[in-house]
């Protein structure tokens, strides 16, 4: 081996001995060892980077980056070619590494799509993460506006520190782009590496594609904008009209028609949110049994008990309160909850917040008027109070509709949604004041054997077939879904059919046991023992328990048996 061979290898060991004390140095390997010390580590990095030795994969990438930044009415996308996409996952075990994400959380995914005939089968793998939308849903619903579009590279940014864990973009993009980290509390997503990008560095997916399947490119926004009018997207996607994704798929192949995901036929439960569960179901239930009490007290006139008022109005504050508790432990940081008031212009949720923590004020003004002596002219505030209660909480139920039928999916569209939620408020609002009130009347009113007098009121008559009616035409309207069963395509409504028919069996059975149990057959009962008030409590509060079982096992079945909106996946 040659001495500058030798001096150049040495030159590379960083605990290589140092140059000799004594003197300057004579041989090549001193000179050389000399010439390492004097450098410094910038120095040195400076060297390697003019001699093109860093970093190494540069002359493989440099070309799948755009020569220049985006100008006026463009930004930076994704480009896949799906010819070159072998299915390989580089780009996915890139992205982990490279972003340092934690076990099980992904960014980029890839799918298969297949289709074809049997003399001529077809199938493409599909690689997909974040498509920076034009008009991103998740910006638009986030309730803390922890999203940024960034105006010059149109690239969609969390940001992490804004974030207070609610979940709802993940709701709101179609595509599964943002993932949430239950270790951090927070939802993260790609941000095309956007700090590896302003320096001329490739994205972790790019530069970890063997086959320069992916690459960015600049694109117009009119030209995704036209593309999105024409479908033109991905097959087996969702479609791209309501946010405008940007990510452009490329393929020099006619691929068939038919082609459909992996994974379309393929039915397994999403996750219920359980805090969810609880806090629409109460509030609803607070909502629907503070209005009908008010009507109730119009009905029994001069005949109203003050016990049952009273029993009434802390009834449907005790609940809304426990809903609005529920909702902050669905939050993955819950010490922030109050950012969620900054979204009020975009997003729903945040309205929906606005509107509960009205009626919840309204409503413990109203209740607090039962205690709190005042002046006549004051007293006068009560029907206002109660008036404003009832707006805001139908405002809150209206705005929980919408949460849902912002997100653009068919199992929650807003005409169904609405008619579950709202009939989920007569219900339980129903069973709710009739139980209280008769409890009511009992515990605070009159402690005789005799029938409570709320049972010989046309209260009681108009609530019991008011129950009965909203709870017949909820059963029937939720078992429509099994006719489902007997489409030839595979319909969302097929979906839900076949999980609350399979996985999701024992839920779907309890929910409509509980439901004709509690919302029709107790009530029927109540009605022909009027004459005995004992029974006819028990009934009540039995019939109450059962509808809010059924309803808790409905609103678990609305999260778990609608299948999630998501780019195409594998075989599994």
């Amino acid at each position: 081996m040659s001495t500058a061979i030798r001096s150049s290898l040495l030159a590379l060991v960083p605990n290589a001995p140092a140059a000799p004390a004594h003197g300057r140095p004579t041989t090549a390997l001193e000179r050389a060892l000399a010439d390492q010390q004097a450098l410094t580590a910038v120095e040195r990095f400076s060297r390697s980077h003019d001699a093109d030795a860093l970093p190494a994969q540069a002359k493989y990438y440099r070309d799948l980056l755009p020569a220049s930044p985006p100008g006026p009415g463009q930004q930076y996308a994704f480009e896949v070619d799906l010819d070159s996409c072998t299915g390989c996952k580089a780009c996915v075990t890139g992205c982990h590494n490279l972003n340092g994400l934690d076990d099980g959380e992904v960014w980029r995914t890839v799918g298969l799509l297949h289709g074809g005939t049997a003399q001529m089968p077809a199938q493409q793998t599909v690689t997909t993460a974040c498509h920076h939308c034009v008009e991103p849903a998740c910006l638009a619903g986030c309730p803390v506006k922890a999203y940024e579009k960034d105006p010059v590279t149109g690239i969609v940014k969390h940001l992490d520190d804004q974030c207070i864990g609610c979940q709802y973009c993940v709701f709101m993009c179609p595509y599964d782009a943002p993932k949430f980290s239950p270790s951090r509390g927070i939802v993260r997503k790609c941000d095309m590496c956007s700090d590896r990008l302003s320096h001329g560095e490739a994205p972790a997916c790019v530069q970890s594609c063997p086959n320069e399947a992916i690459r960015i490119s600049v694109v117009d926004r009119a030209e995704a904008i036209q593309a999105a009018e024409a479908n033109a997207f991905l097959p087996g996607a969702p479609g791209p009209a309501d946010t405008l994704p940007t990510t452009v798929y490329k393929t020099a192949r006619a691929l068939p028609r038919n082609m459909l995901p992996a994974d379309f036929y393929s039915v397994s439960p999403e996750h219920a949110h359980p805090p969810l569960v609880v806090m629409l179901t109460l509030t609803q239930l607070s909502v629907g049994a503070f209005i009908l009490g008010l009507i109730a007290r119009l009905i029994m006139g001069s005949a109203a008990l003050r016990a049952v008022e009273i029993g009434n109005a802390i009834g449907a504050l005790a609940f809304g309160m426990v809903a609005m508790g529920a909702s902050t432990l669905h939050l993955g940081r819950p010490r922030y909850a109050f950012r969620a008031f900054l979204g009020l212009r975009t997003s729903w949720l945040s309205r929906e917040i606005i509107a509960f923590s009205a009626f919840a004020g309204l409503t413990a003004a109203f209740a607090a008027t039962y205690f709190v002596p005042l002046p006549f002219a004051l007293g006068r505030l009560r029907p206002g109070l109660g008036a404003g209660a009832a707006g805001a909480g139908v405002l809150g139920v209206f705005c929980s509709v919408m949460v849902y039928a912002a997100t653009k999916r068919a199992h929650w569209r807003g005409a169904l949604t609405g008619l579950k939620f709202g009939l989920t408020s007569v219900v339980l609002g129903a069973a709710a004041v009739i139980a209280i009130s008769l409890v009511s009347s009992v515990l605070l009113g009159q402690r005789s054997a005799a029938p409570p007098p709320f049972l010989h009121t046309g209260a009681y008559h108009w609530l019991a077939g008011t129950l009965v009616v909203a709870a017949g035409i909820k059963l029937v309207a939720e078992a429509a879904v099994f006719l489902h069963l007997r489409d030839r395509h595979h319909s969302v409504g097929k979906r839900l059919a076949l999980l609350m028919r399979g996985d999701l069996g024992r839920v779907a059975a309890a929910r409509f046991l509980c439901g004709i149990a509690g919302g029709l057959v107790l009530p029927a009962l109540g009605f022909a023992l009027a004459g005995s008030g004992q029974a006819t409590l028990a009934l009540a509060v039995a019939a109450f328990v059962l509808v809010l079982a059924g309803e808790f096992c409905e609103r678990y079945l609305f999260f778990a048996a609608a299948p999630a909106s998501r780019m195409p996946g594998g075989i599994g």
